[in-house]
């Protein structure tokens, strides 16, 4: 049986492996530190399936299921490109949540005092980062395809993962935009980049997002940049209650993943429970 040691060509060639799948950046970033995380573990032992069925025993017991089942994936990819798909196991069976959890549910007014902070800080990227994000749900590394061109012409275009689809922006936010772009003598391209011109980076949102949560007094379990897709999805479906649409906008290909998004709080559905009058 083979030992279980990641190296650095190891690192590099599973690296390959993901680009050549598409993964994003993010997605290979996580599936290395995941798989350095695997080997450290294993400390030298021999790579079997019992070993691997008790990685994710030990997984399991730390981490959410959502968690832990992210790390099983990366393992099962890095097991496939070591030759072992044998080995791979099968992911923790989660029913899907009814609601969402109350500690990481950002509301729209915590949303509003986040943005007050950036305009107080005078972080105008940020705050117009901010802004874009929750105006169309979509991800922080999408921003880069808001561009000028886009702000023009009242729509873009997102490109990934070998998917693309269609935004409307919205004729405030065009307006930011624009105004934005025309202070920061950016005349085309994407509008949220550094003073080098390259996309702003995710992390460097995720860390300011961060920064703001403790000025404006919103709990840090709350304050990440996905979080604010969340929220475009919960406002989303509550006003206009089709899965399929939302679907659509968010980029999803599976409604089953939409519905994640669109878990009303804990609160809420206590509140409709308790309007059914089934306790006598």
């Amino acid at each position: 049986m083979k030992r279980m040691t990641i190296t650095a060509g190891t690192r590099a060639g599973f690296s390959a492996e993901l680009r050549r799948g598409e993964k994003s950046a993010a997605t290979v970033e996580k599936y290395l530190r995941y798989a350095r995380r695997f080997s450290s573990e294993l400390c030298g032992a021999e790579l079997t399936k019992d070993a691997v069925i008790a990685y994710k025993a030990r997984v399991a017991e730390r981490y959410t299921a959502a968690g832990a089942n992210g790390m099983i994936a990366a393992v099962n990819s890095l097991l496939v490109y070591l030759g072992r798909a044998d080995l791979r196991v099968s992911p923790l069976k989660v029913q899907r949540r009814l609601f969402s959890p109350p500690e990481r549910e950002l509301n729209r007014g915590e949303f509003e005092r986040l943005v007050a902070v950036t305009e107080r800080g005078g972080d105008a990227r940020l705050s117009l980062a901010l802004r874009t994000m929750f105006a169309t749900g979509i991800r922080v590394g999408e921003l880069r395809f808001v561009t000028v061109e886009a702000a023009r012409g009242g729509r873009t275009e997102i490109r990934l993962k070998g998917k693309i689809r269609e935004l409307f922006l919205q004729p405030k936010l065009c307006k930011l935009l624009l105004g934005y772009a025309k202070r920061r003598g950016i005349a085309s391209g994407s509008v949220f980049v550094t003073r080098s011109g390259k996309p702003i980076d995710r992390f460097a949102v995720w860390r300011g997002m961060k920064r703001l949560g403790r000025l404006a007094g919103v709990a840090a379990a709350k304050v990440f940049p996905h979080n604010l897709r969340h929220l475009f999805a919960r406002i989303f479906y509550a006003k206009i209650p089709n899965l399929a649409a939302l679907a659509d906008v968010m980029g999803h290909s599976d409604v089953n993943t939409t519905r994640i998004y669109t878990a009303s709080s804990g609160a809420e559905l206590r509140r409709q429970l308790d309007s059914l009058r089934l306790i006598l």
